[in-house]
């Protein structure tokens, strides 16, 4: 991709003497926030600077309030736990973000779990969709509503409990990451028809394989997957969707359910077995880094093998590092401050 140039005039820089004064301020994703938040309240005890304020707004929130501008009153990072959208650096170049960094900070699987004292489940991708699609085909071959109830209308093999999934809004890059990897994965594998219309509609096919039922079934709950977890413990069939490292830290009330004979456990997303997994990001301006002095040394901090690499502490909190080739490019990059590829 086309690099950009950062392009900022005297004129602009008049307007923002104040913000490098300011505390550091971070949106975005509620899954890469736990990972946020631990390194803020880290770089704040080591480096006696002011901790960086941490928001969660989901990806897709955090982007639009990312993009808004430059200046006082506009975050300095984003979180995201998908690749920043070509619409979304079209917005920031519309509002003269004309440089922005990006940093893969490492991976995490999305788990679909439940209760320990729910009826245990494993399932696969095809199954999900046909309990979650808003649309499925019937067996004349017609798109109908989902008449889906209960989980063994999906397949006689599994229990016969009403279908009730817990998960993320539109807005976080969670329930996009779920609407790629296991709903259009496993709408493809529902049926050679609804397979085929890729290559004849991609448009057509995207809006059937990755609309979620809006009849009760499916539970918004908003950018808080703690809510989640709460949610799953007073319903004790119900089913959530969520990142990895929540798993992790919740292992004493829910379990994660093994997708196509997988489980979501660390070493299984680490050597990509794991069929639901995805990376995490966070975007930084680079205009406002010129602007804070902390803002760099934020980065720098971050970035520190003792921060996410393998034997960092992040990586006891849940998240799957970095291969070595891939986190020594993020470190050659970041230090030398150069704009990081937006796809």
């Amino acid at each position: 991709m086309k690099k950009t140039v950062v392009c900022l005039t005297m004129a602009l820089l008049t307007l923002l003497p104040a913000i490098a004064a300011e505390e550091i301020e971070v949106v975005g994703s509620s899954t890469v926030y736990p990972f946020s938040t631990v390194v803020a309240e880290r770089f704040s005890q080591i480096t006696a600077n002011r901790a960086p304020k941490i928001e969660s707004t989901g990806s897709g929130g955090g982007m639009q309030l990312f993009c808004g501008g430059i200046g006082e009153n506009t975050p300095d990072i984003t979180n995201a736990s998908r690749r920043m959208k070509k619409s979304e650096q079209k917005l920031c170049n519309d509002n003269d973000i004309a440089e922005v960094i990006e940093v893969k900070i490492g991976y995490d699987g999305i788990v679909v779990a439940q209760s320990l004292s729910g009826s245990e489940m494993a399932l696969t991708r095809e199954e999900i969709f046909l309990a979650l699609a808003r649309q499925v085909l019937s067996e004349s071959g017609e798109l109908i509503d989902n008449p889906h109830t209960t989980w063994q209308d999906v397949n006689a093999a599994l229990p016969a409990v009403a279908i009730r999934v817990y998960g993320p809004p539109p807005t976080s890059g969670t329930r996009d990451a779920f609407a790629e990897l296991v709903l259009e994965e496993g709408c493809k594998k529902s049926s050679p028809t609804l397979a085929a219309l890729k290559k004849q509609d991609k448009k057509k096919y995207k809006a059937i394989c990755q609309a979620i039922r809006e009849d009760g079934v499916y539970v918004e709950s908003g950018e808080n997957d703690n809510l989640i977890i709460q949610k799953l413990v007073a319903t004790e069939d119900a089913l959530g969707v969520f990142g990895y490292s929540f798993l992790e830290e919740n292992g004493d009330k829910v379990r994660g359910l093994s997708i196509e004979g997988v489980f979501p456990e660390y070493e299984a997303i680490a050597d990509g077995s794991y069929p639901i997994s995805r990376p995490l990001f966070f975007y930084v301006k680079k205009a406002h880094i010129e602007l804070k002095p902390t803002l760099a040394k934020f980065i720098d901090f971050f970035v520190q093998e003792e921060v996410m690499g393998e034997d960092g502490f992040l990586a006891d909190r849940g998240l799957i590092p970095l291969s070595e080739e891939e986190y020594s490019e993020i470190m050659a990059a970041v230090h030398q401050r150069n704009n990081m590829p937006i796809l």
